[in-house]
């Protein structure tokens, strides 16, 4: 068993953001899985359903109901990781958008390419957004934007 007196693989010296605003909840070094959504909103996270049944599977592989800090601090960590990734494309992403309308249009990509020294032609620049636009609306929302990167492996 897990505990926090030092004896886990985990330092929680080398990661007070997990640490401090979970403390309470790892007392005994492990936490109860319907206590997770509490810590992860303690780290700025809004887990969806979906996200928090696959990460109590991930994390409470023997179905005791209670998740190790260890564990915890792994997914965690990763999760804060990924974060910052996001948060580095939803910025480019602005970038993008520079009308602040939520969308990336052609006139917004082709701006940016023109910018970039890009000699891209109108076909080349509407196929990209061809292909990143999954609801037909002819625009790139975050989602899309996302998803592209992911696909590209940026993200």
């Amino acid at each position: 068993k897990c505990t926090m007196s030092g004896k886990s693989s985990y330092s929680t010296n080398n990661y007070p953001d997990l640490y401090g605003p979970t403390r309470a909840l790892f007392l005994d070094g492990t936490i109860d899985v319907k206590e997770l959504k509490v810590a992860m909103r303690a780290l700025g996270f809004e887990p969806r359903k979906e996200e928090m049944k696959k990460m109590i599977s991930e994390m409470d592989k023997e179905g005791t109901g209670k998740i190790s800090f260890n564990d915890f601090l792994a997914v965690m960590t990763q999760k804060m990781s990924e974060k910052d990734t996001k948060e580095e494309i939803l910025k480019a992403f602005r970038l993008f958008d520079d009308d602040e309308t939520g969308k990336i249009s052609f006139k917004n990509l082709k701006r940016v390419a023109n910018e970039l020294g890009e000699n891209l032609t109108d076909e080349e620049l509407q196929e990209m957004i061809d292909e990143a636009d999954r609801d037909g609306d002819g625009e790139v929302n975050e989602e899309e934007f996302l998803r592209m990167m992911r696909k590209t492996n940026l993200y």
